[in-house]
């Protein structure tokens, strides 16, 4: 029979059938209770051997903190709203999969509200019902430039912080991949030889898409490398297809940087479809890092970016704002790069 081993020495809540509490919790890690209490809240001045003592206790003993009797004896909420839209995307449902653990391991709920960015009375309608409920903060998470509008304009009756990518602004974590990543990206393909580039970008109202064709652009300029073209997507890997497959003729490039994986996938079986080898022929690259991307035929060279990273920021920075303090904004790892059989030296012409 298989059993497991009780962090508190057999006697403790995980196996007496009560919930944990944060002394049970404090006890398992061998901390105070006001270290546990502080974690929970968000605090990030706690030594890093500590917090993960914690987050091992947390874990162990299946912690959940009591929200309704937190709220009744503070008279604060424990819940954020969090405003999110194309959550069917990799990035935004990354970033909000960050948000919700760091919420989480604040002692907060995040209740997710996902807007259809197409119709702006029910962009209304949702702002305004969220903004009823009895919330501590509002994390609204803008992409497109209507739904960073929309935020801008709405009268929030609570601490809200909206993220949304800054365009050519070099402390916002949201652009590192911009700034850093599609740099990397045309140094690894110049190192390989290639000169001539085509870029799939995505769609123009999303500042995510402008910065990536600017600094694609800027990191081109800089090592005397020429862009024979820039094609347009949705980020689906259909439309990267169709940015290939509908061309009267394939721009003389050898390299096609996409600006996310599904959109690089589309271009690579469109590519194929025309007649070119990769990465004999043509080189693709793409940016994410998407689970699948190690089994594209061949397997994507791409960026991988610590999306997840910028929720638990934007959290940070709520959190900041619930508590009334200043704080400087998290620091968000860097892009790296993945090179992978997509990629290879530019075909001598």
């Amino acid at each position: 029979m298989n059993t497991r081993a009780d962090p508190l020495g057999g006697g403790g809540a995980a196996t007496r059938g009560k919930a944990a509490t944060i002394y049970d919790v404090a006890q398992a890690a061998g901390v105070s209770h006001q270290t546990v209490s502080r974690f929970l809240r968000g605090f990030e001045g706690i030594r890093p051997e500590t917090r993960e003592r914690v987050v091992q206790a947390l874990e162990d003993l299946g912690y959940r903190p009591n929200l309704t009797a937190r709220s009744l004896k503070s008279g604060r909420s424990h819940r954020i709203g969090a405003l999110t839209h194309e959550i069917s995307l990799v990035g935004p449902s990354r970033i909000v999969e960050g948000a919700s653990i760091a919420a989480r391991e604040a002692g907060y709920v995040l209740d997710i509200v996902s807007l259809d960015s197409s119709n702006p009375r029910a962009i209304e309608d949702s702002l305004a019902l969220i903004t009823q409920h009895d919330l501590a903060g509002v994390l609204a998470l803008a992409v497109t430039d209507e739904m960073t509008r929309a935020f801008a304009a709405t009268a929030f009756r609570v601490p809200a912080y909206v993220a949304a990518e800054s365009e050519g602004v070099p402390a916002d974590p949201r652009g590192i991949l911009s700034r850093v990543g599609l740099p990397m990206l045309v140094a690894h393909l110049a190192e390989l030889g290639h000169r001539r580039f085509v870029h799939i970008a995505g769609p123009s109202m999303w500042s995510a898409a402008r910065n990536r064709v600017r600094d694609y652009e800027a990191a081109l300029h800089s090592r005397g490398l020429q862009s024979v073209g820039i094609l347009h997507g949705d980020w689906s890997a259909a439309s990267g297809y169709r940015a290939i497959s509908e061309l009267a003729q394939v721009p003389d490039a050898t390299a096609f940087l996409a600006a996310n994986d599904q959109m690089a996938l589309g271009a690579m079986l469109a590519l194929k479809e025309r007649g070119f080898r990769i990465p004999a022929d043509v080189s693709v690259v793409g940016v994410d890092d998407i689970a699948e991307a190690a089994f594209f035929d061949p397997p994507l060279t791409t960026l991988r970016n610590d999306f997840e990273g910028q929720g638990r920021a934007a959290v940070f920075q709520l959190l900041a704002r619930i508590g009334n303090t200043e704080v400087a904004p998290m620091s968000v790892p860097a892009p790296l790069l993945v090179i992978r059989r997509s990629s290879g030296p530019a075909p001598q012409r």
